[in-house]
């Protein structure tokens, strides 16, 4: 009998504990100048800027921004985690109810492409030629 009060004592708690936990809303916002670029975060496209897109993980993203007119702009960036988000900090974070937002902003510039003539290229292909030989 004891036992069981025991059991269901430590059930109602665990019960509680997770009932009030708070939650972690993790996002991440992506803007270019100029806007209306397609961004790629990790091989998978997450839409055009200006775009917001809630993540998981923290760590090294690999990032990729097209935009027809302008360089492809190929990087990566490290999203740092929170002190609270580590051990052993991490599991009394989660005992606050309050719902906590990690928000972070990332801003690129793009180039535009430098449109080389056929008469340049040409030119440059020929110096190049007698550089060989």
């Amino acid at each position: 009998m004891r036992h069981n009060k025991i059991t269901i004592f430590a059930l109602l708690v665990l019960a509680a504990v997770t009932l009030c936990c708070g939650c972690v809303e993790r996002t991440l916002t992506i803007n270019t100048e100029p806007s209306g670029a397609l961004v790629t975060l990790n091989d998978e496209q997450i839409g055009t800027t200006p775009v917001t897109v809630a993540f998981n993980w923290y760590g090294d993203y690999n990032v990729r921004i097209t935009k027809p007119g302008y360089e492809t702009l190929k990087t990566h960036r490290k999203l740092e985690a929170p002190w609270y988000d580590s051990f052993p900090f991490d599991f009394f974070a989660l005992l606050n109810p309050e719902r906590k937002v990690d928000s972070y902003e990332w801003s690129f510039e793009l180039n535009r492409k430098q449109e080389i003539s056929r008469e340049e290229l040409i030119r440059q292909s020929e110096e190049l030629k007698k550089q060989l030989y």
